[in-house]
């Protein structure tokens, strides 16, 4: 990349995780559309953006908003090979999201990211993986980026934690094989399906 395309990419993930401060799920999914539309950034290929329909979404749906308990984790190191450039990101297991989807309990591990500054990343596969969301997974949760705003919500002191899967999204790489993302590991498979959140 050269100097303005980082400069781009800072901007990129300042407004990213301004959306995330919008005061709805409504307003967050519209940014969404305008930056995946106009951003030199986007992750749409540049000559696709002008005819870019927007981003395809499951209903809002109040059921996916839940509240989940936060165990610690046993800090054991976690490598996903992104495939590109970036090679392997390091991550620890730091904790384990447990909560109640469909009647069945369900459990997610939370990492973090090992390197400078940490953030926490939650990725996860469920079953609509492959079919009606992307195979590799999609994204609850990336501090890196910003991306907690609205669908990870702490209460210091409190091991409960609101999740929201309808803010669950793609990761880049869905849209342009310049981006490599790393993908939820399988102990991040649901047992249910998340109709809520990104769609194909």
């Amino acid at each position: 990349m050269d100097l303005q395309e980082h400069i781009d990419l800072v901007d990129w993930r300042r407004r990213v995780a301004d959306a995330y401060r919008l005061p709805s799920l409504e307003a967050w999914r519209a940014a969404r559309d305008r930056l995946f539309r106009e951003h030199p950034q986007s992750p749409v290929p540049a000559e696709e953006r002008a005819a870019f329909p927007g981003l395809r979404w499951f209903a809002p749906d109040p059921a996916y908003r839940l509240t989940a308990v936060l165990t610690p984790g046993d800090g054991a190191g976690l490598d996903i090979d992104t495939g590109g450039e970036d090679g392997v990101v390091h991550y620890r297991r730091i904790g384990s999201l447990g909560f109640r989807l469909h009647d069945q309990e369900c459990s997610l591990t939370v990492l973090a990211l090992v390197g400078y500054g940490s953030g926490l990343f939650v990725p996860f596969r469920d079953g609509t993986s492959g079919a009606e969301s992307y195979g590799g997974g999609r994204y609850l949760v990336d501090t890196v980026k910003g991306t907690d705003g609205g669908c990870l919500e702490v209460t210091t002191g409190s091991t409960e934690v609101t999740i929201d899967f309808n803010y669950a999204y793609h990761p880049s790489c869905v849209y342009s094989p310049r981006w490599a993302c790393p993908l939820a590991p399988p102990e991040n498979r649901l047992p249910v399906p998340v109709r809520a959140g990104e769609r194909l």
